[in-house]
């Protein structure tokens, strides 16, 4: 039977959460069911975007992963379903899958056409989505159920200013242990030092100057920065939490300056 996995802003405090899962196991009783995540913050389709790129490649070619941040009925919603990279993805078209896609293209790309149960109009995510999800963990085709689009929305991010000698970032993520994880890839990051050394410049004048290939690379309680899973430069304090010990937040700046010898 098929993976499903589960990125959402629910919460584990209330019983959404339950219901979704009930509405799945229901359809599909022998369906493998995997939590991402729930601490998605409200409606935030950037960070669950972030999340979902990073962990979607773990899991076996095939796999569903049904995305619930914004998916509340209004009368212009959509709901969508795409491959990409041998993987499923189902939610609403509210930019996220844009964001997923970065300058990739989709291998499929759907718009859901399954008639809304009245009884859940205010929880779609347990209705439509979860049916889509079902039918394509089930092995069914894309096409038996929706009719094909040619792009999702296209929802614009903040993109890092370039110069010559700089690249000028903000933090676009910081995980539970705190690290900071800015919107600076590695490869731009390669593209613009061309061997030069580089200083990173983020809030109350603190700098790093060193690239670090892992956490435990420098003494406990001691800042660095290095290029982690996610291949996006990162600020971290080693058994420490950069963000609450550095003041760093989300959307703050980052700057790497590089310096000609």
């Amino acid at each position: 039977m098929g993976v499903i996995t589960l990125t959402t802003d629910l919460g584990h405090r209330d019983f959404y959460q339950a219901a979704l899962k009930g509405s799945i196991i229901s359809q599909l009783p022998d369906v493998r069911l995997v939590d991402i995540t729930h601490e998605i913050p409200s409606f935030d389709i950037q960070r669950a975007a972030v999340v979902l790129r990073n962990a979607f490649r773990y899991f076996p070619n095939g796999t569903v992963h049904l995305i619930g941040i914004d998916t509340v009925f209004q009368e212009d919603s959509h709901y969508a379903m795409m491959k990409y990279d041998d993987h499923f993805f189902v939610g609403a078209d509210n930019g996220i899958f844009s964001i997923i896609l970065g300058e990739n293209d989709p291998q499929e790309l759907y718009e859901i056409d399954i008639m809304q149960d009245l009884r859940y109009l205010h929880f779609p995510l347990a209705d439509i989505l979860s049916k889509a999800a079902c039918h394509i963990a089930n092995g069914e085709p894309l096409s038996a159920i929706g009719q094909p689009i040619d792009k999702p929305l296209k929802k614009v991010l903040v993109q890092p200013l370039v110069t010559s000698n700089a690249i000028k970032g903000h933090v676009s993520y910081i995980d539970a242990f705190g690290n900071v994880i800015s919107n600076i890839s590695k490869e731009l990051f390669n593209e613009i030092q061309k061997g030069r050394s580089f200083k990173l410049h983020f809030k109350r004048n603190e700098t790093i100057n060193k690239l670090s290939w892992h956490y435990n690379e420098v003494p406990e309680g001691e800042k660095l920065c290095l290029f982690g899973i996610s291949n996006f430069l990162e600020i971290a304090i080693n058994k420490g939490h950069a963000s609450r010990l550095l003041g760093l937040q989300q959307d703050e700046v980052v700057m790497v300056e590089f310096l000609d010898s």
